[in-house]
């Protein structure tokens, strides 16, 4: 049997270990996907930390995959060997489940992921659903690898703001997410406004030389309220935060899939008509329309390239906020 290799995690708050294991076999409705880059997103952080419960153990983690179809599983007609794919963080619905019958396959009650309970694409190669592969350009692998977490989640949270409509927009913590979905807004003539750690000048000068009309840290007030923010770093202390920037009738969505408690605050911040949003996964039609729109924009992802067996540097960077941009892996 081929073998490859991969990073697998063995238990939650260890280190990756680089391990040679068997190659993996596509069953039916499957594809097997040779990685030619793989993100290396904060979810994986979430799960290499402890703080996503039951993982699949052990993991390849990582789901932000770019690669060529390398194997046809039996029943799959839609994909070809050789063409270039994208495989997200949802990896598998029943599509039977009332949730999947009112188009909201992102709440699935069934539902796998990719990286977390499948094995992911911190490998040479990996087995996906078909059904969950977004055909992509044959073009720089490691600038697309963050389109498909950073990017797709980025998306959702940004449509369910308003999409167009909010014409003041904040982003809390200018990460992956955030200079993906940056480009987007100020294509489309929103006014953006970047909240950082404080103190975090650098991140700063990165938000304004993408476009954003103001940047600072996530203690100081923009210089006028907002009409929707965003919230990408995973600190629930900015949630009343984001809420007391927020014009009445404002919206504050997180797109994140983990964040520390939010604490109390009074009644006030939400009052006036403003509300408050989550995000959880994503759905197909969300690939299909980001990724018909990136390219149009255009989107410029800026990346740092780690080999393979550097997951756990990668991580520990994300980790301690060294990265502008994202990380990405290239076996």
């Amino acid at each position: 049997m081929s073998e490859m290799r991969a990073m697998r995690l063995h238990a939650p708050n260890q280190p990756l270990r680089l391990e040679r294991v068997p190659r993996p076999e596509p069953g039916p409705g499957e594809v097997r996907v040779r990685v030619l880059a793989c993100g290396v997103c904060r979810t994986d952080l979430h799960v290499v930390d402890g703080e996503l419960d039951h993982p699949r153990l052990p993991l390849v983690p990582g789901h932000e995959i770019v690669g060529e179809v390398d194997a046809l599983g039996e029943g799959v007609a839609d994909l070809a060997a050789g063409q270039r794919v994208g495989v997200p963080w949802l990896g598998w619905t029943c599509g039977e489940c009332a949730q999947c019958q009112a188009g909201r396959e992102n709440l699935c009650e069934r539902a796998e992921f990719t990286g977390y309970t499948r094995d992911g694409g911190y490998a040479e190669y990996c087995v996906a659903d078909a059904r969950y592969c977004f055909p992509l350009p044959a073009e720089d692998a490691q600038a697309a690898a963050p389109l498909l977490c950073a990017g797709l989640i980025g998306y959702r949270t940004w449509r369910l703001a308003g999409g167009d409509e909010p014409r003041r927009l904040g982003i809390y913590g200018f990460g992956a997410a955030a200079h993906i979905l940056a480009q987007l807004a100020i294509a489309r003539g929103q006014t953006l406004y970047a909240f950082t750690r404080p103190g975090d000048t650098e991140a700063q000068a990165f938000a304004r030389r993408l476009g954003a009309d103001w940047a600072g840290g996530s203690d100081e007030a923009p210089p006028e309220p907002l009409d929707a923010a965003l919230l990408f770093a995973p600190v629930g202390a900015l949630v009343p935060t984001a809420l007391a920037q927020v014009r009445p009738g404002g919206v504050v969505v997180s797109g994140g899939i983990h964040m520390s408690d939010i604490p109390s605050f009074p009644y006030g911040l939400l009052w006036e008509e403003r509300s408050l949003k989550s995000v959880a996964n994503l759905t197909r039609r969300d690939g299909e329309e980001f990724l018909a729109l990136a390219p149009r924009v255009p989107i410029h992802t800026e990346t740092t390239a780690y080999p393979l067996e550097e997951a756990n540097r990668a991580l520990d960077d994300l980790r301690e906020g060294r990265l502008s941009g994202a990380a990405v892996l290239v076996p």
